[in-house]
């Protein structure tokens, strides 16, 4: 298994859910966090968690070129796998040029949740979602919808809906070869989260995620995982 962090860059995110990057934001007030999706590489497809921010630069996007750096190409990409429907976390999926919107990744399966989609939709007024491309996305994507709470996506790719920082966010184990690349995506999205003990606000259930990533240090110790952090500055991937 080859894993390899897709880093858009760094960001000051602020509470209209703009994001300016780190170097561009003086005077601006905010959150500071990366936005990196992870291309993993297993015997028999590649993978792609989450799309990011759908940055494009010089009419090329910024997924595409960080994935050409890996020595990989875009058509590569067998299954998207969509931990929630935040915009950070999707629009990454879509050129939003000029020239009119198209998909990153056409001939990829995009896995997403049933019930996550349906509570985006309740939530039109919030800055976190853009509906407007989510929608693009349904409509054009070849969309796998997932209903269950757990299983198996294939034989070495498993998930669970654990709810925390959505209603139905979900996670991703990918197994070969006797490791384990685990994907918590927004209920552990950093090293602070396991650092400090604490029920973000910014969380729908953030006690229900405390509890999950107590869960998950045991077991990552335990069983030798490489833990994929979506949002951290410093660390795309911790080994405890």
């Amino acid at each position: 298994m080859k894993i390899h962090p897709l880093k858009d860059g760094d960001f000051l995110v602020t509470k209209e859910k703009t994001f300016h990057y780190l170097e561009k934001s003086e005077g601006l007030k905010g959150l500071k966090m990366a936005t990196q999706p992870f291309l993993i590489e297993t015997t028999y497809e590649v993978i792609l968690l989450d799309a990011g921010l759908g940055l494009v630069e010089n009419g090329i996007p910024t997924i595409w070129e960080n994935i050409y750096a890996t020595g990989l190409q875009p058509k590569d990409v067998s299954k998207i796998l969509l931990s929630h429907l935040h915009k950070d976390h999707i629009d990454g999926l879509v050129n939003t040029s000029e020239e009119g919107w198209k998909l990153n990744f056409p001939e990829a399966e995009v896995y997403l949740q049933k019930r996550e989609y349906d509570f985006a939709l309740s939530k039109s007024e919030n800055p976190s979602f853009d509906l407007e491309v989510l929608d693009f996305i349904i409509k054009n994507a070849k969309i796998v919808w997932m209903n269950e709470d757990k299983g198996n996506l294939s034989s070495e790719i498993s998930f669970e809906v654990t709810g925390g920082h959505t209603p139905y966010h979900q996670v991703f184990f990918i197994r070969e070869n006797g490791e384990t690349a685990f994907y918590g995506a927004d209920n552990l999205p950093t090293t602070a989260y396991l650092k400090y003990q604490i029920a973000f606000k910014t969380d729908f259930d953030g006690k229900l995620a405390m509890e999950a990533r107590n869960q998950w240090e045991k077991r990552a110790k335990e069983e030798y995982w490489k833990i994929l952090l979506y949002h951290d500055m410093e660390q795309a991937i911790l080994e405890l």
